[in-house]
């Protein structure tokens, strides 16, 4: 006791939370009016795939792009 108050010295462990379920450093196309919402409110986007998830990094030029969301956005440029 510290003052009056218990204290613990009890670790919580928190699970990691994936962005996506795509594996590491892939990166998905969504809607650019929502990025900078996402990456300041920590709302989550809707990618072209389906998959939702916060926007927490910027894309590098030749990262890697989810293949379905790539598909998907090369069928509209046609």
């Amino acid at each position: 006791m510290a003052g009056g108050e218990v204290v613990s010295t009890e670790i919580l462990e928190r699970p990691e939370q994936k962005e996506a379920d795509t594996g590491p450093d892939m990166f998905h196309y969504v809607r650019k009016d929502k990025i900078a919402e996402s990456a300041v409110m920590g709302t989550y986007v809707i990618a072209l795939c389906g998959e939702t998830f916060p926007v927490t990094k910027a894309a590098k030029p030749g990262a890697p792009v989810c293949p379905k969301c790539k598909e998907i956005y090369d069928s509209w440029r046609e």
